[in-house]
């Protein structure tokens, strides 16, 4: 069992790819696009932290996509994200933030004096921007693509 992290996949969203500069014609290319690229390192049995925006629009779609993912997602509410669809989905959804290990995970990027003495704020929501205190994990950043730990370690450099 392997770990990972991603944010801001914005499945289904058309106008994510004027407004962030997604190399993608429309938001089926770049579905597929993610779709494969999660598939090629996570495994069903894998876990992945996805830390919001996940999807738009209503289940039906959204469980288009989860159908076709490996691996055990928990997902961090973004601001784009309907718990109850998620969840329905076969999405564990937890609202606000999570701490695993020396991480602390949010859809939001934290101001410094949020982040506790040790930690390191894993997030997403500012897609291709720096973050100031954290690591943005935002597909912008991760090619596309959800990465490992030791790749989330690799983006502060």
């Amino acid at each position: 069992m392997k770990i990972w992290f991603i944010a801001d996949t914005h499945f289904f969203h058309g106008n994510i790819i004027k407004y962030c500069s997604r190399p993608f014609y429309n938001y089926k290319e770049m579905n597929e696009v993610l779709i494969k690229n999660w598939n090629s390192k996570v495994s069903p049995e894998d876990i992945v932290f996805h830390l919001g925006d996940f999807s738009f629009g209503h289940k039906d779609k959204i469980k288009q996509i989860t159908d076709q993912l490996n691996g055990i997602i928990f997902l961090i509410k973004g601001n784009h994200d309907v718990k109850e669809y998620l969840e329905e989905c076969g999405i564990f959804v937890i609202e606000g933030q999570l701490f695993y290990k020396n991480y602390i995970l949010t859809h939001y990027p934290l101001p410094k004096e949020e982040i506790p003495e040790g930690y390191i704020n894993l997030h997403g929501h500012i897609h291709h921007n720096e973050s100031f205190h954290g690591i943005n994990v935002s597909v912008e950043k991760t090619n596309f693509s959800p990465i490992s730990l030791t790749q989330v370690l690799e983006l502060k450099r």
